[in-house]
């Protein structure tokens, strides 16, 4: 019924009010589900996955590691497996080795692809062809390249790349993988080679990113190139060399193609043997799975413990 104003005024007609329409609400509420569904389902597939082969293995592992498996028939051990596998000599030989490749690694190949970016930072020219020359190693099957070092470049004849620079040179040659001092080394020189050109392309990008009015202002008081490295380069990028820095030791501590390729195992004297190649053998030539295991979860402790160490390095520096 439409009620008329008195002049002047906005004429105005009054309906009774209608309840909102629960329409729109419900629209929303579907959406809303299947945004929610559809994000699971993307996520379910990685997590399964994660379940799957690294979840179970890492807790069957463990489990496996307090068991003795003996004719089909499985019993609890307790700490047995890992007093046995403590005792064993051939344990300390292949964490002192594993170690002494994670230092040398550490020194050489930490610190090689760092200095080959700032490097190809620095070129004006050809900065496309060498960045694919340096990452070239990585796109190569890692068996494929160790074999090329183990039959062409560590030949300890003469005929082998190295000793015919080395004799070019007038330096005395090496027997490379069939020396024991020279076992370690020679693993580290190829790893490098092999791996180094993810990392230089990382560090490529986090150069890129430091302002030029740094190198400038630097430039300006006077610093050289060694003084701009260690004030503006490294100061800059700490954070990415402690990441590579945690990920280049966590790599390393799991050292297990490089002796099985170029070492055949063992190495001369047991001086390639490793941690990881230790648990190989026990497993797969010894049917030592109990042990295996029991040494699968010592070197899990140890990289969680360099993990918890690099987290609370780095929270600090936050």
């Amino acid at each position: 019924m439409a009620i008329t104003s008195a002049p002047g005024t906005v004429s105005e007609t009054r309906r009774p009010a209608r309840p909102a329409p629960a329409g729109p609400q419900r629209t929303s509420l579907g959406r809303w589900v299947r945004d929610n569904l559809t994000g699971h389902a993307f996520l379910i597939g990685a997590v399964l996955c994660f379940a799957v082969f690294s979840w179970y293995p890492m807790i069957r592992g463990i489990v496996m590691s307090f068991q003795r498996t003996r004719r089909g028939e499985t019993t609890w051990v307790g700490w047995d497996n890992y007093t046995r596998i403590l005792d064993d000599p051939s344990f300390w030989t292949a964490w002192k080795n594993t170690l002494y490749f994670t230092v040398l690694a550490l020194v050489v190949g930490y610190a090689v692809p760092f200095f080959v970016a700032i490097l190809l930072n620095e070129l004006r020219h050809a900065k496309g062809y060498l960045r694919i020359l340096v990452y070239l190693p990585v796109m190569l099957p890692p068996a494929s390249a160790l074999f090329l070092f183990k039959f062409y470049a560590y030949d300890p004849s003469d005929a082998g790349l190295f000793n015919a620079v080395l004799k070019a040179l007038h330096l005395p040659t090496s027997q490379w993988m069939q020396s024991p001092e020279m076992t370690m080394p020679a693993m580290v020189i190829a790893s490098t080679w092999m791996n180094m050109g993810s990392a230089v392309l990382i560090y490529l990008a986090a150069l890129q990113n430091i302002p030029g009015e740094l190198y400038e202002a630097a430039e300006l008081d006077g610093a050289g190139i060694w003084r701009r490295i260690l004030n503006v380069t490294i100061p800059q990028t700490r954070l990415i060399l402690a990441l590579l820095a945690m990920m280049q030791i966590v790599a390393t501590m799991q050292l297990f193609i490089e002796p099985l390729i170029l070492a055949n195992g063992a190495g001369a004297e047991d001086s390639a043997t490793s941690v990881a190649y230790l648990i190989y053998q026990h497993g797969f030539f010894q049917n030592d799975l109990n042990g295996a295991a029991a040494l699968g979860v010592i070197m899990l402790v140890v990289l969680a413990g360099f993990s918890a160490v690099y987290v609370r390095l780095t929270a600090k520096q936050d």
